[in-house]
């Protein structure tokens, strides 16, 4: 702001412009030297001189004195202040000493007005302002060479007067270009809403997708912890195996090795005895006395009597040879095996760990359900079952729940179904309702089921339905429970398995599992439809 002011009080009132060589008249009024140069010389003729500012009249042409201080003032202004041609690129068309930054534009005149010689402009209608534009010529008619004043609504164009009453535009309807501009600015806002509206349900899927996006790159991350661990523990397995096979091995080895130091050790000294008997008798058979030879014991008795049978001992030295020939393969052949055990469990790792049965509570029975003696099957029947009505038992829907709760862990579970008929299957909350309509499970918000009914399947929660779009042909499904995850999926056991849909919430009760095996009068009973609980376990990692 006091930048304005001081600007102000240094603009010559002749050009409008900073002094550039300021000079002073006697009246004390400051001019640029230039400006007052030409003004002198205009009334050089006319007899007289006067002041531009004050109308103080002078006989003779007026000496002109630098005003030394207002051109230092000046020249430090210029310095200090910013282009202002090359912030708005619109400059004022009269001041041509310097550039003014343009505040208005004028229509009519094509030109460009800075705050000064706009004060001194001309206010006939005919002068339109606006906002400062280097392009007046696009607000003119191009035929007509006249301001663009109205708007056609037939051809959508904006039209001078010419137009709409000679031109092309004759007798189209015409509005003013205020009004047909509020009109197309309310069309914008209702356009910029529904954007806003669009751009924020955009930016509500993104977030959802990397919502969606994180939890994959984290289930990647687990399962990838998972198979490292599972090849850590396989390799650790296998080094332990091997270091007692070899360690048996060795063990084997050591002792047939002392068994056979000990055989060969015996054998030796019984060959280096032999060998001196055998020198002996050589003696005996080339001494040439006959007394001596005589005088000698009989070739038998050199003998040792331990060995009186040769053969024989042959024999059963040729036996213990075969006894130590090799090691006991059968051990390390039976230690081998183990092999096929830890297969067996990289498989239970993988699939399943430990039984975890599921049996039907008949407790929780419709009475047109008939339950299995093995308590895995419902079939829907038209028989009563003629079982007490309890608090616990299901009295509208044919429904049935097991008996075990499901309180953490991962589980599966898997049924069989009847190819006909209605039925659902699922898990529930112990504290569903067992007797009003919201008892069916998937009907409320303590049940979660794949429903079958008219040959179409669909999951359902909370009378939510989803269709699924796949061409279901197996007949068998698995359900699979992640509790503290709080996803329950099902899955189609066709090969190879295809994943049908995940709930997914925050559990806040435990879970059973539920059957309901449903009857329609058109449809009428029979034992063609019916749920059987096949088989089921915990698992450690996550089937998805």
């Amino acid at each position: 702001m006091a930048s304005a002011d001081l600007r102000e009080e240094l603009l010559c009132s002749i050009c409008l412009c900073v002094f550039k060589d300021p000079v002073m008249l006697r009246c004390g009024h400051n001019f640029c030297r230039v400006c007052i140069d030409q003004h002198l010389k205009t009334l050089d003729r006319s007899g007289g001189y006067s002041c531009p500012e004050c109308r103080e009249e002078f006989q003779e042409r007026p000496a002109l004195m630098r005003n030394i201080n207002l051109h230092n003032v000046s020249e430090r202004f210029l310095v200090t202040q910013p282009n202002h041609e090359e912030i708005t690129g619109i400059c004022c068309s009269y001041c041509v000493d310097s550039p003014v930054p343009a505040v208005r534009s004028c229509l009519h005149c094509e030109a460009s007005l800075c705050d000064k010689h706009l004060k001194v402009h001309s206010k006939s209608p005919e002068h339109v302002l606006s906002d400062p534009s280097t392009s007046l010529e696009n607000r003119k008619c191009s035929v007509h060479k006249e301001l663009l004043k109205y708007y056609c609504t037939k051809d959508a164009v904006c039209i001078c007067v010419s137009c709409g009453i000679i031109g092309e535009h004759n007798g189209h309807k015409m509005e003013s270009l205020e009004k047909a501009s509020m009109k197309k600015r309310k069309k914008l806002r209702n356009v910029l809403q529904k954007l806003t509206i669009k751009r924020e349900e955009t930016k509500k899927r993104v977030q959802s997708l990397e919502k969606h996006r994180r939890k994959a790159q984290e289930k990647a991350s687990g399962e990838a912890e998972r198979v490292t661990a599972l090849f850590i523990d396989i390799r650790r397995r296998l080094d332990d195996l091997e270091k007692r096979v070899l360690s048996d091995i060795s063990r084997q080895e050591k002792e047939k090795s002392l068994s056979l130091s000990a055989l060969i050790q015996k054998l030796e000294i019984q060959k280096d005895e032999l060998s001196r008997k055998m020198g002996h008798i050589e003696e005996l058979c080339n001494m040439t006395d006959p007394l001596t030879v005589l005088q000698e014991p009989d070739t038998g008795d050199l003998c040792d009597p331990e060995e009186g049978g040769g053969d024989e001992d042959t024999g059963g030295h040729d036996n213990q040879r075969h006894d130590v020939d090799g090691l006991d393969v059968t051990v390390i052949s039976g230690k081998l095996h183990t092999l096929c055990d830890i297969i067996s469990g990289i498989r239970s790792g993988i699939y399943v760990e430990g039984p975890a049965d599921i049996l039907l509570d008949i407790n929780t029975a419709h009475n047109n359900l008939h339950i299995s003696d093995d308590l895995k099957t419902a079939i829907c029947t038209p028989k009563k079952q003629n079982r007490p009505e309890t608090a616990e038992r299901f009295q509208v829907y044919p429904q049935v729940m097991n008996r075990r709760r499901f309180t953490s862990g991962r589980h599966y579970w898997d049924v069989q179904s009847s190819r006909s008929g209605w039925w659902s299957v699922g898990m529930c909350y112990p504290s569903i309702d067992r007797r009003g309509d919201q008892s069916f499970i998937g009907n409320n918000n303590k049940s979660w089921c794949l429903r079958r009914y008219n040959n179409q399947y669909s999951m359902t929660h909370d009378s939510t339905v989803i269709q699924l779009p796949h061409n279901i042909s197996s007949d068998r499904f698995r359900i699979s429970l992640d509790y503290e995850a709080g996803e329950l999926s099902f899955y189609d056991l066709c090969d190879p398995i295809r994943h049908l849909h995940t709930f997914t919430t925050t559990f806040t009760e435990p879970l059973h599992a539920v059957l309901c095996v449903y009857r329609r009068e058109n449809i009428g009973f029979g034992e063609n439809n019916w749920l059987k609980i096949m088989n089921c376990g915990k698992t450690n990692y996550k089937l998805k």
